[in-house]
């Protein structure tokens, strides 16, 4: 089995890489039938010499390799047909502006396996950058945190090299005794968390966020038992409302009256209510200034954010009377930071994080015949038509939707 780890070649440029050299050494190691040809790249953020330096083979014969490995989007213009491609293809939502894409893989008989799409037996993805965006979102926040009020300026996550920098860089501030609410608390959520325990921050029940004044900047995490209440009074649970999210109305409004500063961290799924509404901002007892939208679903359930910001302009403001945007500066303005590809800062972090799950989650399913259908239940395409798992996929390929 010959693997090819592919050049990204998508913009805004993508310095990941989904096996960084240490964790290729561990599949030539563990697995002797594996090959693996890393294509030159002059942006990826493990550099061809360090690849070369662990004694494999960089080149230009990703035609040669059985199994392409990428992080994002391949533009049609560089797909390689008949081959079996693993990256981020960003359809399985029906997204519009990939449905070219989509049927270009189907069109050259590729088999594609959407990293999104990697599950184990219970249906939990596998491998993921979600910590890594709660990493850099959370220092992202306290930037614009910094920036809103002119407290502090600390540099841009992309100019550090690494979790302990992002830490040493948020150590060096000082923060009001403000209220600071984290919401989710799965990969992203916990992601987050862990740079505000770095921060040394002081962690505080519900009741006590809601009800008491602090000396010191407290925050508290919760995930959407916590800020969600079912419609009929009956006491719901985080099972029940994944179940019937349709059953249940927001309960985030009585945060919004304390809190100075939000990390939006959680899932929001298909169904489920909005955490607050643009006229719940308007309200006179919404206090957040602040938000670090990591989840960045748009006009979503946090009605602040309006559009994605990018790595080089993270800031935004919303004004509540408008509900346009404006100046972040400004007084009445809620300052958004809404980067929909976090991890891209972290790069050489991330992409160690993401292979270790890779290597450990996906590689041995090539040499053990699939025993645990990881890759069944993650291939898309196959044979030039979508997979029967996939296969509500269709009508966006023949653009009826």
């Amino acid at each position: 089995m010959k693997f090819g780890i592919i050049r990204e070649r998508k913009n805004p440029p993508d310095r990941r890489v989904v096996l960084s050299p240490e964790a290729c050494q561990k599949v030539l190691e563990n697995y002797p039938k594996a090959e693996i040809i890393v294509e030159p790249s002059p942006i990826r953020v493990f550099k061809n010499t360090e690849y070369k330096a662990v004694a494999l083979e960089v080149a230009s014969k990703m035609e040669e390799c059985d199994v392409l490995l990428g992080v994002k989007e391949v533009p049609i213009d560089a797909l390689i047909p008949n081959k079996k491609y693993f990256f981020f293809s960003h359809t399985i939502k029906k997204q519009p502006y990939n449905r070219k894409l989509l049927q270009a893989i189907l069109d050259q008989n590729i088999e594609l396996y959407d990293h999104e799409v990697i599950t184990n037996q219970k249906e939990q993805r596998v491998v993921a950058f979600g910590r890594y965006a709660g990493i850099v979102g959370a220092y992202n926040g306290f930037r614009a945190y910094g920036l809103k009020y002119d407290l502090f300026k600390l540099p841009k996550a992309e100019t550090l090299a690494d979790q302990q920098e992002l830490i040493s860089e948020l150590n060096k501030i000082k923060l009001p005794n403000i209220k600071i609410m984290l919401t989710g608390r799965g990969r992203v959520g916990n992601g987050a968390r862990e740079m505000l325990d770095a921060m040394n921050l002081r962690k505080v029940n519900v009741g006590d966020y809601l009800e008491e004044e602090f000396e010191e900047p407290v925050y508290c995490q919760i995930d959407a038992s916590e800020y969600n209440k079912r419609k009929d009074g009956v006491r719901g649970n985080k099972a029940d409302f994944f179940a019937n999210p349709h059953e249940y109305k927001t309960n985030f409004t009585r945060f919004t009256k304390v809190t100075d500063f939000y990390i939006a961290g959680h899932f929001y799924g298909d169904g489920a209510p909005y955490l607050y509404t643009r006229e719940d901002v308007k309200h006179p007892d919404f206090k957040i200034k602040v938000v670090a939208d990591v989840s960045c679903d748009i006009d979503g359930p946090i009605a602040t954010t309006i559009r994605p910001s990018t790595i080089a302009k993270p800031i935004y403001g919303y004004d509540p009377k408008t509900e346009k945007e404006t100046n972040f500066k400004n007084k009445s303005a809620v300052a958004v930071m809404a980067v929909d590809n976090l991890p891209c800062e972290l790069p050489r972090d991330a992409s160690v994080g993401f292979g270790a799950a890779f290597l450990k989650q996906v590689i041995p399913a090539f040499f053990n015949g699939d025993e645990d259908d990881v890759l069944e239940r993650a291939r898309m395409t196959k044979n030039g038509k979508l997979t029967k798992r996939y296969a509500y996929l269709q009508d966006y390929v023949d653009g009826k939707e």
